[in-house]
């Protein structure tokens, strides 16, 4: 059992703001929710091709959607330069 939509939603939005935060990034509620969901799901897919695997609870998945969040926020900014 995993954290549930409600929950990936609240946990995504939380870690794309801490990830706005972070990185300095101008962005709104929406994109926020959809960083933080995105990143999670990006680097959950990256650790587990080298057998890393985040734990379905809270804070694992906020920790991971976080990174996830920077990273995406960072490649961003790599690509569009």
């Amino acid at each position: 059992m995993g954290i549930g939509f409600i929950g990936a939603i609240i946990v995504g939005g939380l870690a794309g703001w801490i990830a706005s935060m972070i990185m300095s990034a101008n962005t709104g509620i929406l994109l926020n929710i959809v960083l933080g969901i995105v990143g999670a799901v990006v680097l959950n897919g990256i650790l587990s091709i080298v057998g890393i695997y985040a734990a379905n609870a809270w804070i694992p998945q906020l920790i991971v959607g976080l990174v996830g969040a920077c990273l995406l926020i960072w490649g961003w900014r790599a690509i569009s330069r």
